[in-house]
């Protein structure tokens, strides 16, 4: 160690053997110097990574949904009576999948729906007495080859232009539906926050959306018994109101009746799914045009 005082080096002891300056606390500064300078180092080589936190909140979000979800189909009233502002989020998740879940079965299952309607027209007695067995038999084989062929390509289909165009309007009819049937509880004396109302509305809205999915996933797999279950989701939309404005106590008994309420906003429904149905009737429209002009699709027939 060197003295600080004169810069001898001593192989040891206390004392510097030239001056006899104390080397001990020379020996304590050095200590605590190298310390202070190897502990940052250690501190930032093996700190510990934080995870992120935005994919711990999403993970959560997710295994929140799958069990309220669950729990929706399982037991619908208990959980839609349980369900309070907290449940906000969970229930918007399902109204836009309802939304989304309607133009996207139509995308993906349009060819067997057109295939229904042309199959239930020859079935009509003014048509079927004049058609002869090898035309159904014809139409049969053209229905196969419509399944096997990816038309979408050919007429230019867009996905998503098509899916999310329509889902955004689903998604507004339903927040309108959704508005007036709050409207509607609100004169009929019920006291409630929208958040609060919004969760219960869309925990009722879960079997429904179930529907809708299993009618997706059987559209993925060409099976022409997913329009059932489209239309059962879609007309299912009238029971989730009553329920939803019925699962509330009327804070006096001055408000309007809830038949009248759940009448006004029928009404309602029936007007945004006349304005739904047509966009979809617009769109069938395009669709057709597009096969029509297409000459690819001529050549392919």
């Amino acid at each position: 160690m060197n003295c600080s005082d004169c810069g001898h080096f001593n192989e040891g002891g206390n004392f510097c053997v030239k001056c006899g300056h104390k080397l001990q606390e020379e020996a304590a500064a050095s200590q605590t110097a190298a310390a202070s300078e190897y502990q940052p180092q250690q501190q930032t080589a093996y700190a510990p990574q934080q995870p992120n936190q935005r994919v711990r909140q999403a993970k959560k979000v997710s295994k929140s949904s799958f069990s309220y979800f669950a729990e929706g189909i399982k037991n619908p009233t208990a959980t839609a009576q349980a369900a309070g502002e907290s449940q906000f989020v969970n229930a918007l998740i399902t109204v836009i999948l309802y939304a989304l879940s309607i133009p996207i079965m139509l995308y993906v299952g349009w060819k067997l729906l057109l295939i229904q309607f042309v199959r239930s027209m020859f079935k009509l007695p003014i048509i079927s007495e004049e058609l002869a067995p090898s035309d159904l038999e014809d139409f049969n084989t053209g229905a196969d080859l419509i399944k096997a062929t990816d038309i979408n390509s050919i007429i230019h289909f867009n996905f998503t232009d098509f899916v999310f165009k329509q889902g955004i309007l689903i998604f507004i009819g339903l927040a309108v539906i959704i508005g007036a049937t709050y409207v509607a509880a609100k004169f009929g004396k019920v006291d409630v926050s929208f958040k609060e109302f919004f969760s219960r509305f869309g925990t009722f809205l879960i079997i429904p959306t179930a529907l809708l999915l299993i009618g997706l996933v059987l559209a993925f797999l060409h099976v022409e018994y997913f329009s059932y279950f489209m239309n059962f989701g879609l007309l299912s939309i009238f029971l989730v109101v009553p329920f939803t404005i019925a699962s509330f106590k009327q804070s006096g008994t001055s408000g309007l009746d809830r038949i009248y309420s759940t009448l006004i906003v029928y009404v309602v429904i029936t007007i945004v799914l006349t304005f739904i149905v047509n966009g979809l009737g617009e769109e069938a429209k395009t669709i057709i045009t597009r096969m029509g002009n297409s000459t690819e699709l001529n050549d392919l027939f």
